[in-house]
């Protein structure tokens, strides 16, 4: 057993990765993985053109997950938004993650209808 947990600290150190997007200054902090995050991505090019401060965190590896990247790239915002075409299995994660220190909304779609940028657009001026 103690072999295996030195195994996983040893991946957790080495695996673990994630993208940071115009997360500098962010108010609203979007967190989304797969054909999500690319809607995401659009969202925030949108927003800060607009003048709203939103960023997006975008996980590459599910597990091990980013945990202490997404305690930082956290800081300071006012709400995260996680965005997923499911019905929440990454919001766990997130809310985990984050603890108490900000609150956690969720957004999703599943059966294979796809978000648009629009309505994220949308989520964020609701916690703006």
């Amino acid at each position: 057993n103690q072999r295996l947990q030195e195994k996983y600290a040893r991946i957790t150190q080495a695996e673990r990765r994630c993208e940071h997007f115009m997360t500098d200054g962010a108010k609203i902090l979007l967190v989304a993985y797969g054909i999500a995050a690319r809607i995401c991505k659009a969202a925030v090019v949108t927003a800060r053109s607009n003048g709203q401060a939103v960023g997006l965190f975008r996980p590459i590896t599910l597990f091990p997950y980013p945990t202490p990247e997404l305690q930082l790239a956290a800081r300071g915002v006012q709400a995260v938004l996680v965005v997923e075409m499911s019905c929440g299995q990454m919001v766990a994660d997130v809310r985990l993650a984050l603890g108490s220190t900000v609150p956690v909304s969720f957004y999703g779609r599943s059966g294979g209808n796809v978000v648009v940028t629009e309505e994220v657009l949308e989520q964020v001026q609701e916690l703006l």
